[in-house]
Formats: structure tokens, sequence, C-alpha cells
């Protein structure tokens, strides 16, 4: 076990049978994967296959029908809170306070992470870089164009530092370089 008492070895995610049903339309039937550390994978396919239902059951905001998942070790079902504290997550559409600013937001995430106050200065800075946002972040959300919210909710899902990233969509509203 490391730190966050992930298993060392195991597979960051791992499905296996995995169904959700809503009513009599199955719209995830039967779903096996394996992801292990480090790897990238992209689940694609086309409108209404399940992708975003999966991701949601993974990421434990869907519980699903039947079959297992884990991520990062644990039971999505059975150990939710364990799963949340190990993923960072952003989906199609960003769930960002426009009353905020970005150094607000990613500030709150990170205590909400149990980041320190230093690390989450750290983070922020590095952040900030990475995703380019750089003064924007001390400007309110609300003033940002789509493609910026879009690089914030990105760099709240990495705040933490994460050992499973899931993107869902990550490209939508993105600016062009």
């Amino acid at each position: 076990m490391d730190a966050r008492g992930t298993s060392a070895g195991g597979a960051a995610i791992r499905a296996e049978g995995l169904v959700r049903r809503f009513g009599e339309n199955a719209a995830v039937d039967g779903v096996d994967l394996c992801v292990e550390p480090g790897e990238i994978y992209g689940f694609l396919g086309p409108n209404g296959a399940g992708k975003t239902t999966t991701v949601r059951m993974l990421v434990t905001l869907l519980s699903p029908t039947s079959g297992r998942a884990t991520v990062a070790g644990r039971d999505v079902v059975t150990e939710p809170h364990e799963v949340r504290l190990r993923i960072g997550v952003a989906l199609q559409e960003a769930a960002l306070d426009a009353q905020q600013t970005g150094a607000e937001i990613l500030r709150l995430q990170g205590r909400l992470y149990g980041l320190t106050a230093g690390e989450t200065k750290r983070r922020l800075s590095e952040l900030g870089e990475l995703i380019d946002l750089g003064d924007a972040l001390d400007r309110r959300v609300r003033g940002y164009s789509g493609g910026m919210r879009r690089r914030l909710d990105l760099a709240a899902a990495l705040v933490h530092n994460p050992d499973v990233l899931f993107l869902d969509e990550p490209t939508t509203g993105l600016d062009p370089v």
C-alpha cells in the first residue's frame, strides 16, 4: 500500500461485467476493462454508446446495476468516498462558481482534498503555468471565455495530484492554440 492506501501494483481502473440499466434500456451492457497505472486510455464510441454513463459509474456519480468496478484499488460502490479522494474529474460541463476567482476555486479544491495552504499555493503556481491562465486566476470566472473555464476545470481536477484522472469530452470548449 502507498501513503493513500492504494494497492501497489494493482490496476488504476478495473471493470468487470459493468452494467447500467435505466428501466428496460441497458445504457451500459457488460463493460470489462483494465487500465494500468501510468496508462492513458481513450474510451471511444458513437453518441449514446454509454461512454459518459460508464465514466459516471467509475467516478461514483452513478451506481452500476450490476458488475464490479474499482478505481485506484477502491470499490466504486462500497468505498465511494475513498475513490473520490484519489481521482480528479472534469466532466463535459464545467461546474464552476462564476462569482469566484479562478484562484478561489482552486484553493477551495485544495482544502477539500486536504492540501495545506502551502501545498495549495505551490499547486496554483504550477497549474497556472501548465494551463496558461496566469493573471486570469485573480479574475472572477464570469469574465472567462469558454476555453478559459474549461482549462480552470481541468486545473481543479488536477489540484490534488490525483492517482487517476477522468476527462469526459476533454476538448469540448477549449480555445484553439
